[in-house]
């Protein structure tokens, strides 16, 4: 029992301190031309709990994080006309967009793995996102979007949310081959496993 109990306790430290660097890197953007920006790998903390501890606890990780980037966030809201407009923001902009990051560590925790969890959880928000700019934010549609005539919210959303999304996947993708070796044990577990043995 005391075992487990120092195994939570570890888990809900580091989960604390991977979702506040996720809130700092989300907060400092790269904008883009075309709208969005690229965030300093906001999501790869939560990507990183996910391996450590199993896909189950990344997704509590991840919904809590979610649930700070609303309160962020709550501005958008304010943009809803009706109240089914500003459940919708809430849940596909935050809530679930972020909360399917999580999911990462179902793949496994090899290498190839990280990568799959990333490529998929992004594809999950991406999702979210276009639902929601094509339903919600697809009212200030602009007549033309990167050179083209929109006739479409559709495109428009995937569009604008697949080319930020795009980069900001790209550049997570990276980061975390570049620190899978070095951090190959944190993503497997074995230190904690370590620090288990010790304790009993």
């Amino acid at each position: 029992m005391e075992k487990k109990q120092k195994t939570t306790a570890l888990q809900l430290v580091e989960s604390a301190l991977m979702i506040a660097v996720a809130t700092v890197c989300s907060i400092v953007k790269i904008d883009l031309p075309f709208g969005g920006g690229i965030t300093i790998v906001s999501m790869l903390p939560l990507i990183l709990i996910s391996h450590r501890y199993g896909w189950k606890w990344g997704v509590l990780t991840a919904f809590t994080y979610s649930l700070i980037q609303m309160i962020l966030g709550l501005d958008n809201v304010g943009y809803a006309t009706s109240f089914l407009m500003g459940a919708g923001i809430v849940l596909l902009d935050y809530v679930i967009a972020y909360t399917v990051i999580g999911l990462s560590g179902i793949f496994g925790k090899d290498r190839k793995a990280v990568a799959l969890g990333i490529l998929v959880t992004f594809a999950l928000r991406f999702c979210c996102h276009l639902i929601s700019g094509a339903w919600i934010w697809g009212v200030w549609m602009p007549e033309e979007f990167m050179g083209m005539k929109m006739t479409s919210p559709w495109i428009y959303s995937a569009l604008y949310n697949g080319w930020y999304m795009l980069a900001e996947l790209v550049v997570t993708e990276l980061v975390a081959m570049l620190i899978y070796k070095p951090l190959e044990k944190y993503f497997r577990g074995e230190q904690l496993a370590k620090a288990d043995d010790k304790a009993a």
